[in-house]
């Protein structure tokens, strides 16, 4: 079989509920995500999969490293905000090997259309690191219409050129994608497959749909939009990126590359105000259940078997690390991934292996881990122990019953600290918002 072409899809703080092969309800409008959910019916669903950070940048270094974030500065702010865009130090290094990078010397071709969030030109940028074509925002958020990031600053940019252009954003991201499938549909014909990620805005705020560009002009005040929208709109954003990955699907069926095009799907972390993360407590910068785990879907016809459910634990590191497999890509012998394969568990649903899975936080001093069916986890100070088979919300707190694993797994957690960089002195927690916004969830 040739090599296959790759599309890894990550939309932006999406609820582990919100979609329909998760569990989540209709809207009034009718389905939230029928094409997404299509993916998941014909390939295997992740119920156990986890964000490698339940903020934003953090994840994406991860995501582009295949090692754990706290390895690199720039991922121990949570997240890298738009006021410190002509930092040189908060950003993925160019000389880091990446998965894109590796992707394109081993002959792929290789674009990011959608969010970087890794720093800013002349220091870094998604051409710096391997991406031979960039079309996106730059920043960690940006109005859908006016393309214009916190600080007012316009971040839509073509490579490292800022570009304008009108339009909703998640539309412009689907259709350059499509643009993008066709474009290189000849050579993937011809054995010069594709990577390309796709990183989408949806569902972060502002709350705007297709319909709301009256929206942009209030909003630009504060992008965090924290008295405007509602679960409707919020669910309308995800149906605007669902149709887009439909007719992504349609371009590939179109172009004959469906049967051996590995599409990944899934989100940097867990949901925000309007999202749907049951049965799970907690969202966005918590390492709760809602704030790590998330959907992940892994359609391949040609090598995953459809309609099938797999509760293998895994990271978004992990899914790098697949996709490097899948093409058949080593690693950089500089620097070992963190990241494991799951390529024999897309081959074969009944393979599982242990995963134990590390997390730690500056903001609220949050600590976790995960092994088998257990968890430790640690917010503001306080330690707990949760059996996740039994209590996926972690309202059951087993620390006092079981004293000796609460011991033994925080000397696990605090082992495999001793092996990472310190958080720095000056690392920053950007908060849009607090509990005087919104009452604690």
């Amino acid at each position: 079989m040739t090599r296959p072409n790759i599309i890894y899809i990550v939309c932006d703080d999406l609820g582990y509920a919100d979609l329909g092969c998760y569990g989540g309800r209709q809207a009034a409008f009718g389905p939230v995500s029928p094409n997404i959910d299509a993916l998941a019916a014909g390939g295997m669903k992740f119920t156990e999969g986890y964000s490698n950070s339940p903020v934003c940048s953090p994840t994406r270094f991860a995501l582009m490293t295949m090692r754990y974030q706290y390895r690199l500065r720039g991922a121990a702010e949570e997240p890298i905000s738009s006021k410190q865009r002509f930092n040189s130090q908060l950003g993925l290094p160019p000389d880091h090997p990446t998965m894109p990078s590796l992707l394109r010397e081993a002959g792929y071709r290789t674009a990011l259309i959608g969010k970087w969030h890794l720093g800013y030109p002349p220091h870094f940028g998604p051409l710096r690191s391997g991406y031979e074509e960039f079309f996106g925002p730059m920043a960690g958020g940006v109005d859908y219409f006016t393309h214009k990031a916190s600080t007012g600053d316009h971040d839509l940019w073509w490579g490292e050129q800022e570009h304008l252009e009108i339009g909703y954003l998640t539309d412009l991201l689907s259709q350059r994608a499509v643009d993008y499938v066709n474009r290189m549909a000849d050579g993937a014909r011809a054995d010069t497959p594709f990577f390309l990620s796709l990183h989408y805005t949806a569902p972060h705020w502002p709350w705007e749909t297709r319909d709301d560009a009256h929206i942009a002009p209030e909003v630009a005040k504060n992008l965090f939009h924290l008295d405007g929208g509602n679960v409707e709109s919020y669910r309308r954003m995800i149906h605007h990126m669902d149709e887009g990955i439909g007719w992504i699907v349609a371009a590939l069926r179109q172009q004959g590359l469906l049967e051996n095009t590995l599409i990944v799907f899934t989100s940097d972390n867990g949901g925000e105000r309007f999202s749907d993360n049951w049965p799970l407590v907690g969202g966005k910068m918590d390492l709760t259940e809602g704030g790590i785990r998330v959907p992940w879907i892994a359609h391949w016809p040609a090598v995953v078997p459809a309609g099938v459910t797999s509760t293998q634990h895994s990271m978004t590191m992990d899914w790098s690390r697949t996709v490097l497999d899948a093409a058949g890509v080593a690693p950089a012998p500089t620097h070992e991934p963190d990241g494991v394969s799951l390529l024999p568990v897309l081959r074969d649903p009944t393979q599982r292996f242990d995963r134990p899975l590390y997390w730690r936080m500056n903001h609220r001093g949050q600590r976790a881990l995960r092994v088998g069916d257990w968890k430790y986890l640690r917010v503001d100070g306080n330690d707990y122990l949760f059996n996740l088979s039994q209590d996926e919300r972690e309202r059951a707190n087993q620390g006092k019953r079981e004293p000796e694993r609460l011991l033994a797994m925080q000397a696990q957690w605090e082992a495999w600290d001793a092996t990472m960089p310190p958080i720095p002195a000056d690392a920053q927690v950007s908060l849009g918002y607090s509990y005087r916004d919104m009452p604690q969830r």
